[in-house]
């Protein structure tokens, strides 16, 4: 029930900066989680950060003190901001969205961390 759209992914070199957003189809001030999550090549899934309505945050312990989560109601956005980053940092991030009724998630945008 949720189109999500990722962007910001690209390459960026060890200790560098990038954020990567998602831009929901509709409104998502009554979504309760979003996460961004991501998949490294041989790797599985895995969850980096979540944001909930009420504004609780988790991090993975690998990206803790190095990536923020946010959310903008106004503009429909998530985002992760990423600093500090590692070669073990790239992999194709997803958003996604749950709630009710709806377990959403986007495309992926990719992220190359490399020198």
């Amino acid at each position: 029930q949720v189109r999500l759209v990722e962007s910001g992914g690209g390459l960026v070199q060890p200790g560098g900066s990038l954020t990567v957003s998602c831009a929901a189809s509709r409104s998502i001030t009554s979504i309760m989680i979003m996460e961004w999550n991501r998949q490294a090549p041989g790797k599985q899934r895995e969850l980096v950060a979540s944001i909930t309505s009420g504004g609780a945050i988790n991090y993975a312990d690998s990206v803790k003190g190095r990536f923020t989560i946010s959310r903008d109601n106004g503009k429909k956005m998530v985002y992760l901001q990423m600093n500090s980053l590692k070669p073990e940092d790239t992999a194709v991030y997803y958003c996604r969205v749950q709630g009710w009724g709806y377990d959403d998630w986007g495309q992926g945008t990719q992220v190359t961390v490399s020198s």
